[in-house]
């Protein structure tokens, strides 16, 4: 599906307009939070919005702005002891970055933390995400596949984020 050797990496903005999903990619390059925030808020769509960003498919970040706040889900909250960006997202929701050592990461398992309800209303409960995300077989990048085509915009993601 992609060159893992490389690390794949893509965001995109989803968006459900009068029944339809509509995906689009946009330029992150995973530095500043405010660029997949600011994303999605400048849709000013009249319904479900929300950004899912997949980082050289090492994880994924889902983020939802409200009024108010902005909802997170990151696939491995291990990432953000290496990954300021990760870490960035972690401290945005006031989440603890998990304390392991750097050298010692390779032998810790990964683990999701932030709103596991964040697609609740849409259909995918905490469970449904949390079993999507601890599944260590599957890239950040097919998980979000299945998420997506768990929410019936499968195919858009595909061709929005070009993974074939």
């Amino acid at each position: 599906m992609s060159d893992y050797d490389q690390g794949y990496s893509f965001a995109v903005t989803v968006t459900r307009d009068e029944g339809s999903w509509v995906v689009r990619p946009f330029a992150d390059d995973f530095t500043d939070t405010d660029t997949s925030i600011n994303a999605v808020r400048n849709l000013r769509a009249q319904g479900v919005s929300f950004a899912l960003l997949c980082v050289d498919d090492d994880y994924f970040v889902i983020v939802r702005p409200t009024p108010g706040e902005t909802r997170v889900f990151l696939s491995d909250a291990t990432m953000a002891v290496d990954d300021d960006f990760a870490a960035d997202f972690l401290e945005l929701r006031d989440i603890e970055i998990p304390d392991v050592d750097p050298d010692e990461l390779d032998d810790v398992d990964g683990f999701p933390d932030g709103d596991f309800d964040i697609l609740a209303d849409l259909g995918i409960s905490e469970d449904q995400l949390s079993y999507i995300a601890d599944n260590d077989e599957d890239w950040p990048s097919d998980m979000l596949l299945r998420i997506a085509g768990d929410l019936g915009f499968g195919d858009e993601l595909e061709d929005a984020a070009e993974l074939d």
